[in-house]
């Protein structure tokens, strides 16, 4: 079994999903939302180092909300504007099923060897075609839902990283 990433162009699926799972269950207009697509999509980096490794792992986004923790530390605002890159890559384990692969997700826990396997979104191209359009299908319906044909809203975002969300 593998991870759900699909071929090399994924980007769509994770950065919209990614956003509306995190604005649906954190419900929180404090987030910027731009880390979290920073987040989401920096996993995908791995198909270039040859296969998923400890960005596709929970110790990988944990170590990377420490890091951040720590170098935030009395940098209240920088801190919760970059807050969205280690929520957005916990994101992406969800979205793309990393939980399935023991020694993926679990890595370094379930033992120090990556899996030995390429990662599935420079594989499996039909698939990425398919998530790439329910991306595209989604985020045209997001970009209703958070009211971003609003000029106002939509540059509060390219600037804040902030959405209204809907009531």
């Amino acid at each position: 079994s593998s991870c759900l990433e699909p071929s090399g162009t994924v980007l769509i699926w994770f950065a919209v999903l990614s956003v509306l799972l995190v604005a649906v269950v954190f419900k929180s207009p404090g987030i910027d939302y731009r880390t979290v697509i920073v987040g989401a999509v920096l996993p995908v980096a791995e198909g270039f180092t040859g296969g998923p490794k400890f960005l596709h792992s929970v110790v990988g986004a944990v170590v990377v909300l420490g890091v951040l923790m720590l170098a935030t530390r009395r940098r209240r605002l920088l801190r919760r504007q970059l807050l969205g890159i280690p929520i957005g890559m916990m994101a992406h384990l969800v979205l793309d099923a990393s939980f399935a692969v023991t020694a993926v997700f679990w890595w370094p826990v379930a033992g120090w060897a990556f899996a030995d396997q390429q990662i599935p979104e420079w594989e499996h191209l039909g698939l990425s075609i398919v998530l790439e359009l329910v991306g595209i299908a989604v985020g045209v319906w997001a970009w209703r839902w958070f009211g971003l044909d609003d000029p106002a809203r939509r540059e509060r975002f390219f600037t804040e990283g902030r959405l209204d969300l809907p009531e």
